[in-house]
């Protein structure tokens, strides 16, 4: 880290940027396999927040793979690289990013994140900078998503054409105690957006 940098506070500071918004920086953080539904509902539900006036933003696993985290492959240290990248996008004490979470935005994140401990460390960041995050289990189980599989990667993956991917040939650690567990094969979008809509209402964010 460079020494000839000083942080230049602000003017205004989180608890009047929240007052002036209206609303309370959260991220909203899903996780679950490929093809479990995490960026379609993710997607519904960023327009639902915006057409309720909130500000919100969301960050989809490939999309950020397309520019801030171009470098990285999907080894095992890739993803933990890549959760780091992205977790700290959401907090306002780190990286670049920190602007989402600091500007009292309604952060959705979708991204595979399969390990437990790397959910646990952006959890804890979010803590420790006083922000909100909610764990949403986008749950389907491993033969539905192969049916789903929209962009044949399982197909690739069973025939040892992609290695390291998640559910097939690397591991994925399903959320011990998630503040939402969705199960796309028993609900449809409009349900799952639902739920976590009424999450947000009955923990104030709404």
């Amino acid at each position: 880290m460079a020494t000839n940098i000083t942080f230049h506070a602000g003017c205004i500071n989180a608890r009047e940027r929240s007052e002036l918004l209206k609303q309370k920086g959260v991220t909203i953080w899903l996780t679950g396999l490929s093809a479990s539904g995490k960026s379609t509902i993710a997607c519904a539900l960023e327009q639902t927040l915006l057409h309720q006036g909130k500000f919100t933003y969301r960050l989809d696993g490939d999309n950020v793979r397309f520019g801030l985290n171009k470098d990285l492959g999907f080894d095992e240290d890739s993803r933990v690289e890549n959760i780091r990248r992205i977790g700290e996008a959401s907090n306002p004490l780190l990286e670049v990013a920190k602007l989402f979470s600091d500007a009292s935005c309604f952060t959705i994140t979708a991204f595979i994140s399969p390990y437990r401990l790397d959910r646990k460390t952006v959890r804890d960041l979010h803590t420790k900078a006083n922000l909100g995050f909610v764990e949403v289990f986008v749950d389907a189980p491993l033969t539905i998503v192969e049916q789903r599989d929209p962009k044949g990667l399982y197909k690739k993956a069973r025939a040892g054409e992609i290695k390291d991917f998640t559910g097939i040939s690397a591991p994925y650690e399903p959320p011990e105690d998630p503040e939402i567990h969705i199960k796309t094969d028993e609900c449809d979008i409009t349900q799952a957006v639902k739920t976590i809509s009424e999450y947000l209402v009955s923990h104030g964010y709404l």
